[in-house]
């Protein structure tokens, strides 16, 4: 290949290349990976420029393989391919290192604004309008290109040379929170939308999904521009704010604006994600009168409680019972929730049940540990452990939609989070089981409505998925002669196969950036590459840690953070200049 036109535009540093006088039959420098990486940035420490040429130089000194690339890029002459190569990582580590408070700054002003959906549409709302004018601000701080199309996508771009382009998708709006819940292990409590940092960890909503990845890539777009390295692609970024609610702001988007033909998803994990399940919703509703008058001696569930979204698995579930003798009931739910904990403890998991005495009865609360709704194995759920608590702790409950709903739980979900309760298991090997995991329950119009997050993959379709599931649930009600409403919308899973020079790039940046193995890989997650032409998520999620996204104390990893940075700009400039992205 030919060398890469170079035409560095702005740079005004003086490069003194001590020690790197000549460089004829130098041999040239291999691309540098995590060994090598981290002894630059330990060597840097303290001393990095603002100036990517500087910064370049100073390296070389200790380097003096990269003399000649920074010999190149001082005169700005045009860099072979293993020098774009070279540059893009080092301009990666440049950024990570200069750049890591600014972008922590950032992230904490988005996070400071609670962008979850609240009563008015999401176009409307204040704290959404407020995050497309922070965005706004800081393109025109960093000299890139900026659109907001009516509140539902904010666009950010800096141009390339040529005629195309390629995407990066995230989204501003988060799940909502349970502020209770948001306790660290010490006791300290946490405010959601502060983000608060706690050793290597930088707590708060949004700080994983996806607003450190918005602070993030937007920095390295700057790094890029700033650099004056060659970009052939132009990028464009999209910040989409109806993620979490159904994704409609993405298709009013697509109605006035053609969508790149290539696009980088950054809200699920690394290496590079090319399947994803489907995800759904089954919703059973009972009528919260009372179904016949309460028997003597019996408890009325009067309240219940589990997560804050359907796509997250809650971190405690309560509920509220009346009686007649509340220090009775008090005496019998605390023995028997002894016994229940010793029992359904899961090795390793957190699980307790707090029993509180009223003075007309008790309040439950059962505490297990919050996950992503797409990963139930990463959690212990408490709303199924607390619906089977109320079935099996020897307390006679009133025949309501609280008490049928706790039922519901019990009898066709249990510990159980893979479909076998219903007899709907089943997995594909590359995409993993279907999941259905029972998270929110709320009161509407009368009823008590339990939703069930569902992650179905390859192997099924929604249409039978659907059926399936009502049948199931209306056979149950039937059984057991409780009236229940049931209603099954389901998302279709997404596999495909972009080979070629884009997804071996990322993988390549990947894998030399972190030393880990980089092969393709699928997730239980649901995003909006679905609703992308050729789409692969690019993290941020690391493999073998958990997903703190939709958890109670959602929190970012700072060395996570720092790969990121550099991942982030090391992949605009490389798939920005390649030839050909299959």
């Amino acid at each position: 290949m030919s060398p890469i036109p170079f035409r560095l535009a702005g740079v005004a540093a003086v490069l003194a290349l001590a020690g790197c006088a000549t460089t004829t039959g130098q041999a040239p420098a291999g691309p540098l990976k995590k060994p090598e990486l981290e002894q630059i940035a330990a060597q840097q420490q303290g001393r990095v420029p603002v100036s990517f040429a500087a910064f370049l130089a100073q390296v070389a000194q200790d380097r003096p393989a990269l003399a000649p690339l920074a010999q190149r890029y001082q005169r700005r002459e045009a860099l072979t391919p293993d020098e774009t190569l070279q540059a893009a990582r080092l301009l990666g580590l440049h950024n990570r290192l200069l750049n890591q408070a600014a972008v922590i700054d950032t992230t904490a002003r988005m996070v400071a604004l609670p962008t979850f959906r609240g009563s008015v549409p999401p176009h409307e709302d204040p704290q959404i309008i407020a995050f497309g004018r922070l965005l706004g601000r800081m393109a025109a701080d960093f000299g890139l290109q900026y659109r907001n199309v009516d509140n539902r996508v904010f666009e950010v771009k800096l141009p390339g040379s040529g005629s195309e382009e390629f995407g990066i998708l995230t989204h501003a709006d988060v799940v909502p929170v349970v502020a209770s819940e948001w306790v660290l292990e010490d006791g300290a409590r946490l405010d959601p939308f502060k983000l608060t940092r706690v050793g290597g960890l930088l707590y708060g909503r949004g700080s994983i999904d996806d607003k450190g990845s918005i602070a993030t890539v937007l920095y390295a777009m700057k790094a890029v521009k700033d650099s004056g390295l060659p970009l052939a692609r132009t990028i464009r970024l999209m910040v989409d704010t109806t993620e979490e609610t159904g994704g409609e702001a993405i298709r009013y988007y697509q109605q006035g604006t053609q969508l790149p033909q290539y696009n980088i998803v950054l809200d699920s994990r690394y290496p590079a994600v090319v399947a994803e399940k489907g995800t759904g919703a089954l919703r059973a509703s009972f009528a919260v009168a009372p179904a016949r008058p309460a028997a003597p001696g019996t408890a009325t569930i009067t309240a219940l409680a589990g997560a804050a979204s359907a796509n997250a698995i809650p971190q405690t579930a309560t509920a509220r019972l009346q009686a007649a003798d509340p220090a009775a009931l008090a005496s019998t739910l605390q023995a028997a929730a002894t016994a229940f904990v010793q029992q359904y403890t899961p090795q390793g998991g957190k699980f307790a049940i707090e029993v509180a005495p009223r003075a007309d009865g008790v309040d439950l609360k059962v505490t297990g540990a919050s996950a992503h709704g797409s990963r139930p194995e990463e959690g212990v759920n408490p709303l199924p452990r607390l619906a089977l608590f109320l079935q099996t702790a020897g307390v006679p409950l009133a025949d309501n939609g609280y008490a049928q709903a706790t039922r519901y739980i019990a009898d066709l979900f249990g510990l159980d989070y893979l479909g076998n309760k219903m007899g709907l298991a089943y997995a594909d090997s590359f995409m993993g089981p279907l999941t259905a995991s029972p998270t929110l329950v709320r009161e509407n119009a009368g009823k008590v409505e339990v939703t069930a997050n569902v992650r179905m993959p390859r192997g099924n379709t929604p249409e039978a998925l659907s059926a399936a599931t009502q049948a199931k649930v209306r056979a149950w009600g039937a059984a057991n002669g409780i009236a229940v409403e049931v209603a099954h919308t389901q998302g279709n899973w997404m596999a495909r196969d972009p080979k070629g020079a884009w997804l071996s790039t990322l993988l390549n940046i990947f894998g030399d950036t972190t030393g880990l193995p980089a092969a393709p890989v699928s997730t239980a997650g649901s995003t909006t590459a679905k609703q992308m032409p050729n789409a692969i998520n690019f993290g941020p999620a690391m493999p073998g840690k958990k997903y703190t996204a939709h958890n109670a104390n959602e929190y970012k990893e700072i060395a996570d953070l720092d790969a990121d940075m550099q991942m982030f700009t090391e992949m605009l400039l490389r798939i920005g200049n390649l030839p050909q992205m299959q």
